[in-house]
């Protein structure tokens, strides 16, 4: 039986990963992460943190968040109550795609999940109230290395689906990108 249904978007390397769900009267199982099915779009690490958020209310926006070289990561984010609009922007230097992002519905409902590569900034917006998201990371959060983005960046233009309705200080504080932002190298 195939576990994942995956889809290339227009990011290179950036993946739509679609889970299959077994049911039967009693419910379901999903598997959530495969190491053996992944290991063909890139995951070749094993997983190294497991994180699970919760945002209570829509409109919500966290992000742009990532870490740099030589704690660059890639995530694995599944929506598991409620649905976001997730984000990923390009940011690694000389990418035909630099700067540029892609957006996808993540749902409990939809199972579909979002492969972030290595060299990619990360957000979401809360698109219901009570959203529970989770991520596998192929390294561990280094907090020397983290760095993000301001989510209004005008350079980045992400259109967000909603009105933004909270927005917290540390990510009102990332910086606006400058004409001389170069990228960063994987």
């Amino acid at each position: 039986m195939t576990r994942f249904t995956i889809s290339d978007l227009p990011l290179p390397e950036l993946k739509r990963v679609h889970r299959h769900r077994l049911g039967d009267t009693r419910g379901f199982l999903t598997r959530l992460f495969c190491a053996e099915d992944l290991l063909d779009i890139g995951w070749e690490k094993p997983v190294s943190q497991l994180n699970h958020t919760y945002t209570a209310t829509k409109g919500t926006v966290r992000g742009m968040h990532f870490q740099l070289p030589p704690h660059s990561e890639m995530k694995l984010v599944s929506c598991i109550r409620g649905e976001v609009w997730d984000v990923a922007v390009d940011l690694r230097q000389n990418s035909p795609t630099f700067l540029k992002w892609h957006a996808e519905h993540l749902s409990a409902d939809n199972n579909n999940a979002l492969l972030i590569p290595q060299g990619f900034a990360h957000g979401f917006q809360t698109l219901s109230d009570n959203v529970e998201l989770l991520y596998c990371h192929s390294a561990p959060f280094n907090a020397s290395a983290e760095a993000g983005l301001d989510v209004r960046d005008e350079r980045l233009e992400i259109s967000w689906p909603l009105m933004i309705t909270e927005l917290s200080e540390r990510d009102q504080n990332f910086p606006l990108l400058d004409s001389r932002y170069r990228g960063i190298v994987i």
